[in-house]
């Protein structure tokens, strides 16, 4: 079983950055693929960004790539998603979500997520 708590989210002006935490519980963390995803109101959970259990591999979603950074530290159970030059239309409640299935590689899917934080929300002021 894997418990997530993310942090860090708040308002920011367009242009600006923030940097979101999620916190893990479980012995299993380093051996999953992390996930950052976002859903803003009236729209879909959409994919953010992804990493591999090591952190050796990244995935990102084209409408962030360049700006958003996603690591992890894995003595800390934690993952990370530093966010620069954020736009309004980013505005949106952001999730920590932690993949099913063990020693598997990293996913864009949600459905391939099956443990999820309560989210954080970001606001972007124009």
């Amino acid at each position: 079983q894997v418990q997530l708590v993310e942090s860090g989210g708040g308002l920011v002006q367009a242009g600006g950055s923030l940097r979101l935490s999620c916190a893990a519980s479980g012995r299993t963390f380093s051996s999953r693929a992390m996930g950052w995803f976002r859903q803003a109101p009236g729209k879909e959970r959409e994919f953010v960004a992804a990493i591999s259990g090591g952190g050796g591999t990244t995935r990102y979603a084209d409408s962030v790539k360049g700006r958003f950074t996603i690591s992890r530290d894995n003595a800390k159970s934690m993952v990370y998603l530093q966010m620069n030059s954020l736009k309004p239309e980013e505005t949106a409640v952001y999730y920590c979500a932690a993949r099913t299935l063990q020693y598997s590689v990293t996913s864009y899917s949600r459905e391939a997520y099956g443990y999820w934080g309560q989210g954080t929300q970001v606001t972007v002021s124009s």
